[in-house]
């Protein structure tokens, strides 16, 4: 597969991250052609900026990475962004509302963040590791019945990440795009997650998968 780049969501989300280290990402992004560079909020500005013209998109994180953030937060972070430059929002969802059964908290959560982000590319973390096969199931319906572009697995933040079987089930369940994310480190990780049926990956190992 010769555009594997273009799957890529090349990832810093490390909180130690400078900078220089997002503008090192920036580059890197603009020479391997990936989708877009994602980031935490403080550096979409900066990632807006310096990716201007270049095609690749800028994409934040919001209610990262534990999801607990009120509704109002996550939808006044998601605008903030937006109005920064992203291009792109991920969202986590309030894992502790699904876990509980509150699946309308989490829809009117999702929801917020759609409508904040209006026009713009939604992806909703649904942290899998967490959650039973059924749980899994019903974030699915519930992102796709909020309006979201995209499913994603996992922050990476969280004890396990990206699994074949996920990507299959989630992407069977929510009928709308998946994005893995979380330990895909290879280009036979990438095209496994891809033949499963991901429609985009997050890495921070972009350079690597595509070399």
């Amino acid at each position: 597969m010769n555009n594997l780049a273009a799957y890529i969501d090349h990832t810093l989300l490390k909180p130690t991250a400078t900078k220089a280290d997002i503008l090192q990402l920036c580059e890197e992004a603009k020479q391997y052609h990936f989708a877009s560079v994602c980031v935490n909020p403080c550096w979409v500005a900066l990632c807006a900026e310096t990716l201007k013209d270049t095609g690749v998109n800028v994409c934040t994180v919001i209610g990262f990475p534990l999801g607990a953030n009120t509704s109002e937060i996550k939808a006044a972070e998601a605008a903030q962004a937006i109005k920064q430059g992203a291009t792109e929002v991920d969202m986590v969802i309030n894992i502790g509302a699904l876990r509980g059964g509150n699946t309308e908290y989490v829809y009117q959560d999702i929801l917020a963040v759609r409508k904040a982000s209006e026009g713009k590319i939604l992806k909703v973390i649904i942290e899998t590791s967490y959650l039973t096969n059924e749980e899994k199931k019903k974030a699915c319906e519930l992102s796709a019945k909020a309006g979201a572009d995209f499913v994603k697995t996992s922050t990476g933040f969280s004890n396990a990440g990206a699994t074949v079987e996920d990507v299959k089930l989630m992407k069977e369940a929510s009928g709308i795009k998946v994005k893995a994310s979380g330990g895909v480190r290879t280009k036979e990780d990438a095209l496994r997650m891809i033949e499963a049926g991901a429609s985009r990956l997050g890495a921070s190992a972009g350079i690597k998968i595509v070399s």
